[in-house]
């Protein structure tokens, strides 16, 4: 397996892919190794994955050269993901005795009752190319603390990344016979769902999810899926400062490319300021410095994928054919690497594919509407349903609106953020189950009811 640069086109390097035997292997492995962490005390798995997060932080230069170099994230951006990523660990880590810990519920008389909290065994991530920190430590680092043991895929976007977190683990103290990295492309995910594993985690696109669900349904296991959005914000007529809401809704559109799953793709304005709202959402984006992303002050770097060059492209040229204006960028960049232009349109509708498909690239779809009835209508017409935003100085008129939007997350007067205290979920085609907070935790284990008397 060829893994590729995409801001250069150079191969980086050339790895040797699992096959049927190989992961059998690693699988026989796993099964071993989960029975004896599982009697690690838990305080002790605990002081592990703490000394990852350490280790993460002092190696944080090289860690993010490498996530840079195979995915095309700006350097800044990457360095900020194993930040973010080491935020989320000191959450798991400074909370999961108390969610893991055995829970007296009844004591009376000659009974007790008691609830305590088993690893679900060996369980598989396959994971997500666009964050490989960041949801990758979602599901690997609750589930190790609680004693699993972890079948980790990295996508065969950033598998130069998983080998990293999979050093880091083990340097940490994580046996080598606890975390065991899959390495290939969809073959190998697909080798993977065959298997007698634990639980699925996976984090991707609906179809994919769609597809392990399908697949994995009959071993009556966990599955949680962690999918795609189409997360759509809404300015309201009351927003006093356009110039900062602009910039900071164009920052939740592009960041990372506008390669996550929680990226604003959808953006309906308040006809009272659409006019000065549009004309400081391209000065913002006109202001993006686009080049080689180890470059100092890029944010906008290489898409990872070849293929979703044309895909971009085609949302442009739908959208033009059915009435749109483009007002900035709308094509690929001349030259080497997969880069795109920052895209703004206007004048658009939910016929077009740019406002109804998920995108995940740097593109953007502005569409004027006449009041809050208008736009949470539009919001709610969507197959996904990760989150949405309202800015609006009125927090009851935000909530009133948030409330109709049948999606995961709600924000007000801020977009694009995950929270480690906070669930992080998807309805309808953006998954279901969840990943962080205490609810996060408790996904990795299953209880036992103990009804004690004497």
């Amino acid at each position: 397996m060829q893994v590729i640069n995409p801001a250069t086109e150079e191969i980086i390097t050339t790895l040797v892919e699992d096959n049927a035997e190989s992961l059998q292997a690693k699988l026989k492995t796993l099964q071993k190794g989960q029975k004896a962490w599982a009697r690690v005390p838990l305080k002790k798995r605990i002081s592990i994955i703490a000394q990852f997060s350490e280790l993460i932080a002092e190696n944080i230069e090289e860690l993010a050269a490498t996530l840079t170099s195979e995915m095309g994230k700006p350097l800044q951006q990457a360095r900020n993901e194993v930040n973010g990523a080491r935020a989320r660990i000191k959450y798991f880590v400074e909370n999961a005795q108390k969610y893991l810990k055995d829970e007296v519920v009844t004591r009376q008389d000659n009974l007790t009752e008691r609830i305590s909290y088993e690893p679900l065994g060996v369980i598989c991530n396959i994971s997500a190319w666009n964050y490989p920190f960041l949801v990758g430590v979602n599901v690997f680092i609750p589930a190790l603390i609680g004693g699993n043991a972890v079948f980790y895929k990295p996508s065969e976007f950033s598998t130069l990344t998983g080998q990293k977190i999979e050093k880091y683990l083990k340097k940490a103290g994580v046996p080598e016979d606890v975390f065991q990295v899959a390495i290939g492309a969809r073959e190998v995910g697909e080798l993977l769902l065959e298997m007698p594993l634990d639980g699925y985690f996976f984090t991707g696109s609906y179809r994919t999810g769609q597809f392990i669900y399908e697949k994995v349904a009959h071993k009556m296991v966990p599955c949680q899926l962690e999918l795609g959005g189409k997360d759509p914000l809404y300015v309201a007529d009351d927003v006093a400062d356009i110039q900062g809401v602009a910039a900071g809704t164009a920052d939740g559109a592009f960041y990372n490319n506008g390669q996550s799953c929680c990226a604003v793709e959808r953006i309906y304005v308040h006809e009272k300021v659409y006019d000065q709202y549009v004309e400081e959402f391209v000065k913002e984006v006109n202001g993006y410095k686009i080049g080689q992303p180890k470059e100092e002050g890029v944010y906008i770097g290489a898409l990872s994928r070849q293929s979703q060059l044309e895909f971009l492209e085609n949302q442009v040229q739908d959208a033009l054919k059915k009435g749109a204006k483009l007002l900035i960028g709308g094509k690929s960049i001349a030259g080497q690497g997969y880069f795109f232009e920052p895209t703004v349109l206007v004048d658009v509708n939910h016929k077009m594919s740019v406002m109804k498909d998920e995108s995940f690239g740097p593109i953007i779809g502005i569409m004027k509407v006449k009041d809050d009835k208008e736009a949470t209508k539009l919001m709610q017409d969507t197959e996904y349903g990760l989150t949405a935003a309202v800015y609006t100085t009125d927090k009851k008129r935000a909530e009133k609106i948030l409330k109709q939007v049948n999606a995961g997350t709600g924000y007000w007067n801020c977009c694009d953020r995950v929270s480690a205290p906070l669930p992080w979920s998807g309805r309808k085609n953006s998954g279901f189950g969840a990943t962080l907070s205490h609810a996060g935790i408790r996904a990795f284990v299953k209880p036992k009811a103990w009804h004690l008397r004497g």
